[in-house]
């Protein structure tokens, strides 16, 4: 999360903005970035890392564990972290840095696994635990000093290992134990420090103040990196990648698109067409307020009809993934129409953010499964002209609006519930249709409209309507119907990482499942998701 500075130094450098097809410049103050790089090894909190330390003020990336030397010193990291993972750091065949993450002299923390790693690179050992631990456990600093400064001596953190430290590496102390880890932390002087425990998650409650006693006291960052920095970075790396040429926009209204917008148009004004494709896939009445919106901000829309060539292309398609690779397809097609009628025009934008990136797998986490690729990120074809311009590729959700409202967009456009980017095609399980999409359109309308009503929206991360193939008997006017089941969701999240289903009140979702029921053709039961993230994701598709 972007932050108020904590000490007044000049302004943090932004990420280095890259995208496979793009080959973008790296920022202009590469060499005075504070930044430091978070290696993978497939941990699930891996992004999580990167979310906390960020949310210190410090610019983080994630990089994948066998990251080489080049890759890593183009980010001029000032600090690494080697993350968590399922191996062990013994067996054959388990992930292992580059030589020279060791070599590099900066400080290091390796967190659970990547503590493992580090004792056994530098000369320690690492052997199978009496017992694994998991869940909740008490550890006891040795000093308050370090990672540890200010902070109470005795700390409830969460655990999560089987293995354990048998034997310290030369040069290292024990900074801290547990009943059942005797080495819960280890460090040197040097600067890398190894904690068996997760300082990333919520379960530990002083995590965040160890994250930061990394980040300035061991490692002496500033935690500068604000919204203005990153504006200011961005709209130089903008500037420097596309020059005085025209970029094509694919504009959906959504938080990400209409961020990049306000992001491009400060960059390089009217050199930038916004294309707002109506594919027949969004929210009720969303093109026509999509449309006023912006342009009452002062950022020209262009809107293309394209229902009819959407529709007409997933017509019989069921499966998710081949639905956002044609939805991905077809939209290059539309924008590059689009930029052969203002050509020349060599430069696409998008909106993609950086969970897109991590659950389509591309290109930063090697260890990490591929959970869904996001039509702007895995459904592009390999034929497209255009080369990319991704402002905003390594920023979290909440990291965007913060540079929306630092853009000065209004509340209701930077609060706006995620959407994705195939639209209803991925809330309609199954063939898209006419008919299905108006049911899960009115659904969706109803579900907002409820809960704007309960003071309710903003309370949520997302809300959404779901209809799946599945229809069931029942009866309405004394008569047996066999119509359509409407599935609703409600999430709570800080990322979209990881999400808890909401705890809708009965009252409220009782109003709303009557509506939807007497309001909606063909529905006759209505069903609340209530599974978090993991195990599932988000969008049912």
């Amino acid at each position: 999360m972007l932050k108020t500075p904590v000490s007044p130094q000049t302004s943090v450098d932004p990420p280095i903005r890259h995208s496979r097809e793009s080959g973008n410049p790296s920022s202009l103050k590469e060499k005075t970035r504070q930044c430091v790089v978070v290696l993978d090894f497939g941990s699930q909190y891996s992004p999580l890392i990167v979310r906390r330390i960020r949310e210190c003020g410090v610019y983080a990336e994630l990089m994948p564990y066998d990251a080489d030397e080049a890759a890593v010193r183009a980010l001029n990291p000032r600090a690494l972290v080697l993350s968590g993972g399922p191996a062990s750091a013994y067996a054959p065949g388990a992930p292992h840095p580059q030589p020279h993450v060791w070599q590099a002299g900066l400080p290091i923390l390796g967190i659970c696994y990547g503590m493992q790693l580090m004792a056994q690179a530098l000369g320690g050992s690492v052997e199978p635990a009496a017992r694994r631990e998991y869940g909740h456990a008490m550890i006891h600093a040795e000093h308050s000093t370090g990672i540890f400064a200010d902070l109470a001596p005795d700390q409830d953190v969460w655990m999560s290992h089987g293995d354990h430290i048998a034997a310290l590496p030369p040069g290292f102390q024990t900074l801290a134990s547990s009943a059942n880890s005797p080495i819960a932390a280890m460090g040197n002087a040097q600067g890398m420090i190894g904690i068996q425990f997760h300082p990333e998650v919520a379960h530990t409650p002083e995590g965040m103040a160890i994250m930061r006693n990394f980040l300035f006291e061991v490692c002496g960052l500033r935690g500068d990196w604000t919204p203005a920095a990153f504006i200011d970075e961005a709209v130089a790396d903008i500037q420097a990648q596309v020059g005085d040429q025209r970029v094509i926009l694919a504009l959906s209204g959504g938080v990400d698109s209409t961020v990049a917008a306000a992001l491009l148009h400060r960059a390089i004004g009217d050199r930038l067409i916004n294309v707002f494709v109506d594919n027949g896939l969004l929210r009720l009445n969303e093109p026509d307020w999509v449309e006023k919106s912006l342009t009452s901000l002062g950022i020209p829309v262009r809107r293309v009809d394209a229902r009819k060539r959407f529709l007409d292309a997933l017509a019989g398609v069921t499966d998710p993934e081949r639905k956002r690779r044609i939805i991905g397809e077809t939209f290059i097609h539309v924008f590059e129409e689009e930029a052969q009628r203002h050509a020349p025009v060599d430069f696409l934008a998008q909106g993609t953010i950086y969970s897109d990136v991590i659950e389509s797998r591309a290109p930063d986490s090697k260890a990490a499964a591929r959970i869904k690729s996001h039509h702007n990120v895995g459904g592009l074809p390999d034929t497209m002209r255009l080369t990319l311009v991704e402002p905003l590729r390594k920023l979290f959700k909440d990291e965007v609006r913060e540079v929306g409202e630092e853009l000065g967009l209004s509340h209701e456009l930077v609060w706006r519930h995620p959407f994705p980017g195939p639209g209803l095609a991925v809330r309609v399980l199954g063939a898209v249709t006419e008919e299905k999409l108006h049911i899960v359109r009115l659904a969706d309308a109803i579900l907002t409209e409820e809960l704007r009503t309960a003071s309710l929206y903003e309370k949520y991360w997302q809300v959404l309507a779901v209809l799946p193939d599945v229809q069931s008997v029942g009866v309405m006017g004394d008569e047996r119907t066999y119509y359509h089941l409407v599935a609703l969701r409600a999430i709570e999240s800080q990322d979209a990482m990881t999400a808890n289903w909401a705890h809708i009140p009965h009252d409220v979702l009782a109003r709303i499942s009557s509506r939807i029921v007497n309001e909606v053709p063909h529905v006759n039961r209505v069903v609340y998701d209530i599974t978090n993230k993991p195990p599932a994701t988000i969008e049912w598709e």
